[in-house]
């Protein structure tokens, strides 16, 4: 029906009934076997089963249900048939500039947990940075860059490829991995150890991976792929 923060303005409004009773503005806890839940008179029901989707996000494509600027969502890209008449959101942001792997699914608990920093589920990332870090940038990275908002925690990271050319023109691929989900996080660290993000995209969303997925493109996760991120969150038992 709604997100959680328009669900709590509809229980506040009075446009929320369980069993015909209005529930008190904080909530409460219900049956879907035996209780009846109405919004504005309409029966809400369950989902029964949820839909889970993986993206690979083009460059300037907004991570967001609703855009009041009307510029292009990861929603639009995965249009009517991506939907299937479910409520997807994206699990998480991913910047208009930076590409790669979004998860979206209706499954609010899975989402919740991985995206909570609780967890510390892993997202990997290349990063394309102008200049060759040296290894005493690399060693930062790894161990923490000084931010505004504190430390970074440990990450991993490496040195993928060099291009060579000028001082100003060398670009370096660099494969960053954080548990963590700051603003901006990824390119704020490189600006750390004195270098510029020339492009950066997800690869790796705890133990899902980007493969062969083209940009644009979204495919429906496999029985075992939605199993493993359970697992990985705690949901199901290892």
């Amino acid at each position: 029906m709604a997100s959680r923060r328009a669900a709590d303005a509809l229980i506040s409004s009075g446009s929320v009934r369980v069993n015909g009773e209005r529930p008190p503005p904080s909530g409460t806890f219900v049956d879907p076997d035996r209780d009846e839940v109405t919004v504005d008179g309409r029966v809400v029901r369950p989902v029964t089963r949820h839909r889970y989707l993986v993206l690979n996000k083009p460059l300037g494509v907004i991570t967001t249900s609703k855009d009041e600027s009307d510029r292009t969502t990861v929603l639009d890209v995965v249009g009517e048939e991506g939907h299937s008449g479910h409520r997807l959101f994206p699990v998480g942001r991913l910047d208009a500039d930076t590409s790669g792997l979004l998860l979206l699914t209706d499954d609010g608990e899975l989402a919740f947990r991985l995206t909570h920093p609780r967890y510390k589920v892993a997202k990997e990332y290349i990063a394309t940075v102008i200049g060759n870090p040296t290894a005493a940038d690399l060693e930062t990275l790894r161990s923490g860059v000084n931010l505004e908002e504190g430390v970074t925690a440990p990450a991993e990271v490496e040195t993928l490829a060099v291009t060579p050319g000028s001082r100003d023109s060398v670009l370096a691929d660099i494969r960053i991995v954080i548990r963590e989900g700051r603003h901006r996080q990824v390119r704020r660290m490189v600006h750390g150890v004195g270098h510029k993000v020339h492009s950066l995209r997800r690869v790796g969303f705890g133990p899902l991976k980007i493969g062969r997925l083209k940009v644009g493109g979204w495919r429906l996760l496999g029985d075992a792929e939605v199993s493993a991120l359970r697992r990985a969150v705690g949901i199901d038992k290892q």
